[in-house]
């Protein structure tokens, strides 16, 4: 039998169904009510924050766009709050759904607690340093959320740990997250470092090969849902984080930047679950491939433009200066690159599609190019038989079945006999 045949989802019933769909419950309200009451304590820590380490100037321009430390506070609680509803709200879904699907109901468990507990734990942690008897409730979700993400990507899409050996990485992520959570800073908290970064290559590494070798073609749709909902919202992460590097300082940030870059990444990160939610739903999981197409194409093509656009703009600029002996304004340097972009535009766009589709949907390229090229035989083929041929041929090549053959039926016209008693 196929390795890469689809295995038949592990499901719960009876006793367990009923006990984990309660379990799931009154761990949602758990993570919700921890949030709720949370809310007045965030807010009043962020109104005192907005003054305290704001300098005057900046407070004055925050004010003078109308805006209020009320509206800082306010917005700033918003955010973790909002991201923790779309975390969990998606994980209704699941757990509506799909609660007797094993993966299924444990990605509802994941999405809860990390999106709830671990992503937003500023909320419910602002909660706890209020009222101490909360600290290891609020700290023993923030770890659950943490270990039940990374142990995620080890199951995901069948609900088990393909290479085996992952299961012992999955043990290992969850010891090493109990001096990170519960004792920061103490000698045995060494996840951090190379010891992280060897666990992503570690999740990179079991879905590539549970990809390659282990999934069935859904399980394999669901996996470039998943994984490319984390690659955009990994990317766009780090373009925020080198764009705050390089072109803005610490220092000239002030509140509202802050706010705008802090929604940003809570708008990347929720990418996260509606990948999730899409892939365990199986709602147009084939759309993917159109999706990731296009995404490369086009995430090219603005790149090289804005390259060519700022290239443009200064070789146009140091062209005029040299030539004029005087330091040129910048409107000719920006329509001479706005009208090179324009005739560059569809040129480009066709290149990269093609380069995109040799490179990476080899399969799908060279089956247009055989429809191509037996489409333009076809207008000039006159050969019945060796039109069949022809045709048997092409499906054989772009489809891949088992067994081809073609079937014709005759001409019932053509096999009717004249009749001798013609009036």
């Amino acid at each position: 039998m196929s390795a890469r045949t689809t295995q038949p989802a592990a499901t719960l019933r009876g006793r367990w169904l009923l006990l984990a769909r309660v379990a799931w419950v009154a761990l949602t309200a758990i993570v919700i009510g921890f949030h709720v009451a949370g809310i007045p304590y965030l807010y009043a820590r962020q109104i005192g924050s907005f003054f305290g380490r704001l300098t005057p100037e900046q407070v004055r321009g925050f004010k003078n766009l109308g805006l209020t430390p009320e509206f800082y506070a306010a917005y700033a609680v918003a955010v973790p709050v909002g991201t923790m509803l779309v975390f969990t709200t998606i994980a209704t879904v699941i757990f509506w759904r799909r609660s007797e699907d094993r993966m299924a109901l444990f990605s509802a468990f994941m999405l809860v607690v990390f999106g709830g507990a671990a992503l937003t734990s500023g909320v419910p942690q602002t909660l706890a340093a209020a009222h101490p008897t909360l600290w290891f409730p609020v700290h023993l979700l923030d770890y659950l959320g943490q270990v039940a993400f990374v142990t995620f990507f080890y199951l995901f899409p069948n609900g088990r740990f393909v290479p085996r050996w992952t299961r012992w990485l999955a043990i290992a992520v969850g010891l090493l997250y109990v001096p990170d959570i519960f004792f920061p800073g103490s000698s045995l908290d060494i996840l951090g470092g190379p010891v992280f970064i060897g666990f992503l290559i570690s999740l990179v590494v079991a879905q590539v090969y549970r990809y390659r070798w282990v999934s069935g073609p859904v399980e394999r749709q669901q996996t470039k849902w998943v994984v490319s909902g984390v690659a955009v919202a990994l990317g766009g992460f780090a373009t925020l984080l080198t764009l705050a590097n390089l072109v803005l300082s610490p220092e000239s940030m002030g509140p509202l930047i802050e706010l705008v870059a802090e929604t940003c990444v809570y708008g990347l990160i929720a990418l996260i679950p509606l990948s999730i939610g899409v892939a365990i739903l199986r709602s147009g999981l084939y759309e993917i491939d159109i999706i990731i197409n296009r995404t490369l194409v086009y995430g090219s093509l603005t790149l090289m433009l804005a390259l060519v656009y700022v290239g443009g703009v200064t070789a146009t600029q140091a062209v005029l200066t040299a030539l004029t002996g005087q330091v040129e304004q910048p409107q000719l340097a920006i329509v001479v690159s706005t009208l090179v972009i324009a005739a560059l535009f569809n040129p480009l766009r066709r290149h990269i599609q093609s380069f995109i589709d040799r490179r990476f949907y080899r399969r799908k390229y060279d089956a247009r190019k055989t429809l191509e090229a037996f489409s333009a035989k076809l207008r000039n083929q006159t050969d019945l038989e060796a039109l069949s041929e022809d045709l048997v041929g092409v499906v054989g090549e772009t489809m891949q079945p088992a067994h081809v053959s073609l079937w014709l039926r005759p001409d019932s016209a053509a096999r009717a006999k004249p009749s001798g008693n013609s009036p």
